[in-house]
């Protein structure tokens, strides 16, 4: 039986899993996912843990708190004013605790997410947001069947 390598492509089920044992993702009731190991689509820690299973194989893995998503950075958690806020993004937006507000880059090629956490007493001073992974710091459950090794 073929058996995962880096750089191999798999054709796969899988289901992650957060600390509350809810789906984060799931397509086991859905179409199978593609990916190739190294691509930079799982966490390296992840497919690091598939390296070496044979097609075929459902297993799950259990990742340890920040093993997959890495530890919390409380650098990541900054204050932003409303008025750079209004100037990356629409100025007519209305912002609510628990929103996932898109950045651009600094290259402006891209962009990157983070969750407001607190809005200044005013509403309208400043704005808290957490820019790390959701699942940074938090143990995950990765459940897999390999269908396809190349």
């Amino acid at each position: 039986m073929p058996q995962v390598q880096a750089g191999s492509f798999l054709t796969l089920h899988y289901r992650l899993a957060g600390p509350d044992g809810g789906d984060i993702v799931n397509t086991f009731n859905d179409k199978p996912a593609t990916l190739t190991i190294g691509s930079g689509e799982l966490a390296p820690a992840i497919e690091a843990r598939l390296i070496g299973l044979e097609e075929g194989t459902r297993t799950v893995i259990e990742l340890a708190a920040g093993e997959a998503f890495g530890p919390r950075n409380p650098d990541m958690v900054q204050k932003l004013a409303f008025s750079e806020l209004r100037q990356m993004g629409d100025p007519n937006e209305e912002y609510h605790i628990g929103d996932v507000v898109q950045f651009p880059t600094p290259d402006g090629r891209g962009a990157f997410a983070g969750v407001l956490r607190e809005i200044g007493p005013t509403g309208r001073d400043w704005a808290l947001f957490d820019f790390n992974h959701p699942l940074a710091g938090q143990p995950v459950s990765f459940e897999v069947q390999l269908i396809g090794v190349l």
